[in-house]
């Protein structure tokens, strides 16, 4: 009978040490794909003897990843204790590793921001910069010091959450629970992601449209506005009210967009670069090129 390997609380620290640096070589492909993997490393190294399941485990985790860097760690938790099952015998395949992670990494990636960078940091801020300003280094270095110890521990407890959590998920592989959670995660994530298009993705067009002229009574009338300070407060007043200062508005492309359907055009950008993507067309020719199409717009000042 060969004996089960298991992940202790040595290999468990190590990848939580190491996923600190998750965003050490964040990039536009893939964005944390090479913290992640790098955080995975001791216990990959752990759970697969042989160079050749080493490198698949790992080439499994250079896939897209992004979420917020602390939010990570019971995902990293989760994925832990797949891999330890999978190294086990399980019937855990990439698709639902990666569906996984793609699934949880959206949902979470909404805490962290209100949590740590508008709640725990500015509190934390403000104690310090109390401090200091009276003349206390104590201020900067508590800072610091707090910052650090609440976020680790956050970070080890919650990636040791997810490992325990991941265990009870593999435990019923037989019944197919875990490929129910990976279609329920992979739906999620994609619906996750499809709305997070309009929000990462911007094409605004400058092309402007013919004017239209506005009605009397929409806009300022100058020949009408009394002299002096009596006249400036009289355009306010009308200014606020929501008249125009010009008898004509003019149009643009993108305000017609937006009217029409919002977020279209960066939809069918993103459509795009997927379609190109399942061509086998590198994301690097697909970057530069997005990148070469927006400054010659630009300078066409089309947008």
């Amino acid at each position: 009978m060969v004996e089960k390997i298991t992940l202790d609380k040595k290999d468990r620290l190590a990848v939580a040490w190491r996923s600190t640096f998750i965003q050490g070589s964040w990039n536009y492909e893939r964005m944390q794909n090479g913290g992640w993997a790098f955080s995975m490393i001791p216990a990959l190294k752990k759970l697969y003897s042989s160079k050749e399941d080493r490198a698949a485990a790992l080439t499994r985790h250079l896939e897209f990843f992004n979420t917020h860097p602390y939010i990570a760690s019971p995902i990293l938790g989760v994925t832990l204790a797949l891999e330890e099952e999978r190294a086990n015998g399980a019937e855990v395949d990439d698709v639902a590793i990666q569906g996984v992670k793609v699934g949880m990494m959206g949902p979470l990636a909404g805490i962290g921001d209100p949590v740590f960078w508008f709640t725990v940091r500015p509190i934390l801020g403000a104690l310090g910069a109390s401090l200091a300003l009276g003349g206390s280094i104590i201020g900067p270095l508590m800072f610091f010091v707090l910052w650090n110890v609440i976020r680790w521990v956050f970070m080890w407890y919650t990636q040791e959450f997810g490992y325990k959590a991941g265990s009870k998920i593999t435990e019923d592989l037989s019944g197919g629970f875990l490929q129910d959670i990976t279609k329920g995660a992979s739906i999620l994530g994609m619906f996750v992601l499809a709305a997070l298009v309009e929000r990462w993705v911007s094409v605004p067009f400058a092309v402007k449209l013919p004017k239209i002229s506005l009605s009397e009574g929409a806009y300022v009338d100058w020949s009408k506005l009394d002299e002096g300070s009596k006249g400036i407060e009289t355009v306010i007043r009308e200014v606020q009210s929501g008249l125009s200062l010009e008898n004509f508005k003019q149009q643009t492309l993108q305000q017609q967009l937006d009217a029409l359907i919002p977020g279209l055009v960066p939809l069918l950008l993103t459509l795009l670069c997927m379609f190109l993507l399942k061509k086998k067309v590198s994301p690097i020719v697909i970057i530069v090129g997005c990148f070469v199409v927006g400054v010659l717009g630009h300078l066409a000042h089309i947008f």
